[in-house]
């Protein structure tokens, strides 16, 4: 009985496959490789999801998942991420499914796990988000989750958040922050979200992101370089040119290409494309801006700035006084 009330669990709670098509999505077709690519993420996110949704406690998912081949595997474990929050937010108990997981192997996965529990909030009514996010407390990450959330909004709601260019400039997430520094990261995830919607085509990324007023366009470049560079999609002639048209906001695009290597390299994940995304954008092989996105952690609070942004702000200043951004 129990094992057949999880599989209706994952049946109800998991989105269709169809979801991931870019044609259902309306987003751009470079061609079958970049479809393929970004489909299949698309795929083993969900299929992580399910995998979480029928689970009955998370060590139940490790091997299924660590199956996965190293460039998709860290969007299951993400998809995983935004079922246990999910149903931590649904739970009317203990909701403890996130933690566990991110107590175990989502640990290694914790920047994407992170991400995941932001498109739980982009799922949930606001009553619940406080219960889903319980877990995502890390002071340092926790802005991970708006990421995520403003991915999922502008992977969904694209005519709003992309064509309509909508801001989140007052958000109720998280409650204690009063530094209104929300609105800059789901404005990063909404650039991650453009290089999926571009169909990972630099210039059309790019196209999009300087229709944006130029407040917005550091953090959306800096999101769609991480997903340049985490995702992949492009050949190194592509890399070059978004680089190059990203203008004044190349330290951004080198510290999020950094970012990504640094979750890469955390889970034993870097793959070919990781590789050569550093090297266009950052100089750098993945594990070296793996480790200068770690020793770039803040020590102690910069006044009202978050800590997550001073992070982001020394590393790309590391790239600006480097010369040639």
């Amino acid at each position: 009985m129990a094992s057949t009330l999880r599989a209706l669990r994952r049946r109800i709670l998991t989105p269709d496959i169809s979801e991931t098509q870019l044609s259902k999505r309306g987003f751009h077709d470079k061609g079958p490789e970049a479809r393929f690519l970004l489909e299949t993420v698309g795929r083993n996110f969900l299929g992580g999801f399910a995998r979480a949704a029928e689970s009955q406690v998370p060590d139940d998912i490790t091997a299924p998942l660590d199956a996965i081949e190293p460039q998709y595997r860290g969007f299951a474990y993400e998809g995983a991420a935004m079922a246990y929050a999910l149903m931590d937010g649904l739970s009317l108990g203990s909701a403890q499914r996130t933690a566990r997981f991110l107590a175990g192997e989502g640990d290694k996965h914790v920047y994407m796990a992170y991400v995941g529990v932001g498109w739980a909030l982009a799922r949930l009514p606001r009553v619940r988000w406080a219960k889903a996010s319980a877990a995502a407390n890390d002071p340092l990450l926790r802005w991970l989750v708006l990421d995520g959330y403003g991915f999922h909004q502008a992977y969904f709601q694209t005519a709003r958040y992309v064509h309509d260019m909508h801001e989140e400039t007052a958000f109720p997430w998280p409650a204690d922050d009063t530094t209104g520094y929300a609105h800059h990261a789901i404005d990063q995830g909404v650039g991650r979200a453009l290089w999926f919607v571009a169909g990972s085509s630099a210039t059309l990324a790019a196209n999009l992101i300087d229709r944006f007023p130029e407040r917005r366009r550091q953090d959306l470049y800096s999101g769609a370089g991480l997903a340049a560079t985490y995702a992949g999609g492009s050949d190194e002639a592509e890399l070059r040119t978004f680089r190059d048209r990203a203008g004044e906001h190349r330290p951004w695009v080198a510290q999020a290409s950094a970012f990504a290597a640094q979750a890469r390299v955390r889970a034993g994940l870097v793959v070919p494309h990781t590789e050569l995304a550093t090297g266009v954008f950052c100089d750098m092989s993945p594990e070296e801006a793996a480790t200068l996105t770690d020793k770039a952690i803040p020590e102690h609070p910069a006044g009202d700035t978050p800590t997550y942004e001073t992070w982001r702000a020394t590393i790309a200043d590391v790239f600006l006084q480097r010369g040639g951004y």
